[in-house]
């Protein structure tokens, strides 16, 4: 395979990625400029909400990735009935997940919306939203699940094509729903509706493709809980679950500091990372290819396609996400002005891009690193490696540079880059070693 092929590969299938995950990003600026037309109070009691459900994602997104993980191998290795079989009991597993965190979110809803901080006025309407929104959370990790079993499959096409269709529905319904056509609006209820609406009629879409691909059995014994495979996929999804956490809850940590640093201080730091984001999308994209090829590569017994995947990778993700973080950057004392006029504010944004820039090489390599780590099998590593960049690191980067010595902002953004650049070569060590290729427990 010449080394175009494997660069043409890597695309076909982290393009469509970057597509869906660009899609999800604009619907949910779109989500918030229609509540935003209902008020202040509403766009905080689904800000309170969203911020729970980060966690929720987090669980999610874990089992999805063990999921990809079996799939790649295994569809790799042309084991048609161990993929149908990982499928059926990822799915059980899914559906039980989902619908504790569903019965949990009902049942401690407004003690959850407290503990984030929620006041009296927030918390009246934030907990109908948050409710409707989180009691089928079965909706969300089944879209999470099935999304990645198709990628992991090696279609990352289907997930995109039914992403763009469940994004205009969402937009659809929120407009109506929210605001009201021929009749009064719901406002954040109907804010609430439209999203459960939008994931089942997701939800079904994937069902109907998954089907369509023949990777649902019609075995009733498939369907039966099977321990052995359950406790695999659990094996490798708890390490990148809490790989998730780690970094959250030292976000939460570090979040507190700048926030103590000033208003204006706080405010850049936000408005820079949103404007990360689309690098950060890039970067994703490239991590879902990379987890399917690798995975692949080796069902296969490929070693030589392993490591061809994880060099263009490597190279293709630094590259593109410098690239497109230089552009926000040199663009920055422009766009920056449609979200604040604040000379101050404008400077601190770019000060923070600047460094961000410089760091894109490693903070790319880190994406790809994990997902290539993961999908040998070896998520611990990468658990371990964020656990102790973001708390020993980056947490207390931010305090020494930020808030002892005073660079403020500057130092936050340094102490980020720092923990990126450990990370990078703590990974690339790792991946060196071949040490990470895993026999699956299953």
């Amino acid at each position: 395979m010449k080394k175009n092929a494997y660069i043409l590969t890597f695309l076909s299938l982290a393009v469509p990625a970057i597509i869906e995950n660009s899609l999800q990003s604009f619907v949910g600026f779109a989500d918030t400029f229609f509540i935003s037309k209902i008020g202040l109070e509403e766009v905080a009691a689904v800000g309170v909400a969203n911020a729970i459900l980060q966690i929720y994602f987090a669980v999610f997104l874990a089992l999805s990735t063990a999921s990809a993980i079996y799939v790649s191998r295994y569809s790799g290795a042309n084991d048609n009935e161990k993929v149908k079989q990982v499928v059926a009991q990822s799915i059980i597993l899914t559906i039980i997940i989902g619908s504790l965190f569903g019965i949990g979110s009902f049942l401690f809803g407004e003690p959850l919306l407290r503990l984030m901080g929620a006041n009296n006025e927030v918390l009246e309407k934030g907990l109908v939203y948050f409710r409707i929104v989180t009691t089928p959370s079965m909706l969300i990790s089944l879209m999470y699940t099935v999304g990645a079993i198709l990628r992991g499959f090696g279609d990352t096409k289907t997930p995109m094509r039914v992403g763009i269709i469940v994004n205009i529905v969402h937009i659809i319904l929120d407009y109506i729903l929210i605001l009201g056509v021929f009749f009064q609006g719901f406002g954040l209820v109907g804010a609430a509706i439209a999203t459960v609406l939008a994931r089942f009629f997701g939800v079904i879409l994937l069902f109907y493709n998954l089907d369509k691909k023949r990777l649902i059995t019609k075995s009733i014994e498939a369907w039966k809980v099977n321990k052995e495979v359950i406790r695999g996929l659990i094996q490798v999804g708890i390490p990148t679950g809490l790989e998730r956490l780690f970094m959250r809850f030292g976000q939460i940590i570090y979040f507190g500091m700048i926030i103590r640093m000033g208003t204006e201080i706080y405010a850049a730091h936000t408005l820079a990372g949103n404007l990360t984001i689309f690098s950060t999308i890039i970067g994703t994209g490239f991590a879902v290819a990379t987890t399917t090829l690798i995975g692949k590569s080796l069902g296969a017994k490929n070693l030589e396609s392993v490591k061809k995947y994880a060099k263009v990778s490597m190279i293709g993700t630094s590259i593109a996400m410098t690239m497109m973080t230089l552009v926000i950057y040199l663009t920055a004392p422009y766009t920056v002005t449609v979200f604040t006029t604040n000379t101050t504010v404008v400077h601190l944004i770019v000060v923070a891009l600047a460094v961000d820039t410089i760091a894109q090489p490693a903070t790319g390599l880190v994406s790809v690193l994990t997902a290539i780590l993961q999908a040998g099998g070896d998520t611990k590593y990468p658990m371990y490696a964020t656990a102790i960049g973001i708390w020993a690191i980056r947490t207390l980067g931010v305090y020494v540079l930020g808030v002892y010595i005073g660079l403020g902002l500057l130092g936050v953004w340094i102490a980020i880059a720092i923990d990126n650049y450990i990370r990078a070569m703590v990974l690339f060590i790792r991946y060196r070693s071949f040490k990470w290729v895993k026999k699956l427990s299953y």
